[in-house]
Parts: C-alpha cells; structure tokens; sequence
C-alpha cells in the first residue's frame, strides 16, 4: 500500500486531494501537511497531520522518512495574482520549496507529482489550441517558477530516475473551498455572489477566454496520473489538460439559466487583466488523452448545474 504526503493539503487543491486519496489508499496512509493548521479540519482530523514550511527541507525528509513515504504530491505554492505582489517570497516557496521536495525523494526513493500551470506559458505562446511543447516566456513570477519546475523536476527524472510527474492546471473551480490569490479566481467568487447577492461584479473583462476545470476533473487528474502505466509516458512535466474554456460573458449567462435575475458587471484590475492577456485562449490536450487516458466529466453547462446546487447547500449550512 501506498504511503502518500501532501504538502499545501489545506489549500484550494489539497484539501479535496487528501480525501479522495483517503478514500483510495486509506486515512492512516495518506498524511496531510501545510504550514498552519488554518483550513479544512476535515483533511486535519481524518488522517495523519504534520505541520511543514516547504522551505523547511529537514522537516520534509524528518516526514518523509517518519512514515516511509514513497509518494509526494507537492502542492505548496504562492499563487499568480498573490505572487506578483511578492516576487522574491513567490520564487523562495514555490521553487525552494520544490527543490526541498525532489531533493527528499532523491535521498528515500520517492515519487513526486506537482503540478504546473497555464501560467507557464506566455504572450508570444500560440493563443489558441496551445501545443503541449511550444514556446514558454512568462511574464509573472509564477509563471517563471513554473517552467522552472517543470525543468527542475525533468532534470531530476533524467539524472537520478525519480518519477516526477505533472499536469498544467487551467483556472480550478471548486465549491468546497475559496481559491487562494490566482488570476482565475473569478470563476469561483461569481457563484458565490450569484446566490447571495444575484450580482457580481468581475475583474477580469469581458471576452477574456481562459481554460477551466471543475475541482472533480482535476483532482480526478492527478490520481490517475500518478496511476498511469510509465512506459506510456513521454511528457512528464508537465501535461496539458482542459475541460472548458470561457470568457465571463459565458459564464454569466449559463448562470442566467439557473437564475433569471443574475447582473454581470465589471470591475476591471488591470494587473490582474495584464496577466491573464498573456495566458492562451484554449489548451491542446491531446498528449494526456493519448498519454494516459485523461477525459473530463464536466462541461461548463454540467460545472455550473453542480457549483451552484453545492454552493447552495453550502450556504445555506
């Protein structure tokens, strides 16, 4: 059986990660950790919990070893909008911290998936229909960490044979919890002034066309990455992988349907706004369908029925 960590795992990811794995693999087997216990007490109280600073290498490999972990799913990470406002801490955590994480899994023979992200692609990437392989010039500190990590962790597959292994996360919409600081985050905070106050103002602009997916799909993707037969694999770090691409005007109007009196305004931030103009339109997904049999579930019509029942429910608790 596996024995399984989760760094971030109180996150926007990580807290829903933790209980599928739970689910999976067994609550003993899977051990959460993040740097405060500020999040879902849920994946705290289920299972195993450590208190870890990814900057903190000792303590991942004082983990590592503690339980015998043989799998990393590395989520720690400062976000895109969060980042800019704080390079120098965004390039310390996000790719300290993986160096941390590869390092442990060189020294007790572990696997490691962290994922990537759209925001490793740039404004003179091909906007629509992104290759899996093509031109990546980010403009954001995250952006940059994350084709550094998908370097970084390509490096450590070819010079000491870790299976390291990633997808590249579109905008992650998710009822459960609130996204943390991402340029894509608007396509959570619209649900949820959609049903307490029938209105939402957005500050990304209209006709700004992004790749989304529903929490299920992603967490769904990552597990059966990790679960994917090797020998199949060409690209490890880190695949393309979609289930929509919308601008808010579609969202806003699929909404509509579930509720007539819903207002789209827009309050635009433009530092926001810049970084999401440097990010494609539509990704091409191919690879991963043909690499490993990724195949979302939710469409924006079937994300947006689920999202708001949920979010209802939710509430209304």
């Amino acid at each position: 059986m596996k024995k399984i960590l989760v760094t971030g795992a109180l996150g926007q990811i990580g807290s829903e990660l933790v209980m599928n794995l739970r689910e999976a693999y067994g609550n003993d087997n899977v051990i959460a950790s993040d740097i405060s216990t500020k999040g879902s007490q849920e994946a705290i109280e289920s299972g195993p919990f450590e208190i870890i600073d990814v900057v903190d290498g000792k303590k991942i490999d004082e983990v590592v070893k503690k339980y015998n972990v043989d799998t990393v799913y590395h989520l720690a990470a400062l976000l895109s909008a969060t980042g800019e406002k704080n390079p120098s801490l965004a390039w310390n955590i996000n790719m300290g911290g993986l160096f941390n994480v590869l390092e442990v899994a060189r020294e007790n023979n572990c696997a490691v998936c962290t994922p990537s992200s759209i925001a490793a692609f740039g404004p003179s990437t091909p906007k629509d229909n992104t290759p899996q392989d093509t031109l990546m010039r980010p403009t954001t500190m995250y952006g940059v960490t994350k084709v550094a990590g998908e370097l970084l962790c390509d490096y450590y597959h070819q010079k000491y044979n870790i299976d390291t292994r990633g997808v590249r996360f579109p905008g992650l919409i998710s009822y459960k919890s609130l996204p943390g600081g991402g340029t894509t985050d608007y396509a959570v905070h619209i649900f949820y002034e959609a049903i307490k106050n029938k209105k939402y103002a957005s500050f990304i602009d209209k006709g700004t066309f992004m790749d989304m997916m529903y929490m299920p799909d992603a967490i769904n993707a990552l597990i059966q990455l990790m679960e994917a037969d090797p020998s199949k694999l060409v690209h490890r770090n880190a695949f393309n992988i979609t289930a929509m691409s919308f601008d808010p005007e579609m969202l806003g109007a699929e909404i509509k349907k579930h509720i007539p009196e819903f207002v789209l305004e827009y309050d635009v931030n433009p530092d926001i706004q810049k970084i999401a103009d440097s990010w494609p339109n539509s990704l091409d997904d191919s690879e991963a369908r043909k690499e490993w049999g990724w195949n979302p579930k939710y469409d924006l019509a079937a994300m947006t029925k689920d999202m708001l029942e949920q979010l209802t429910i939710k509430l209304k608790g």
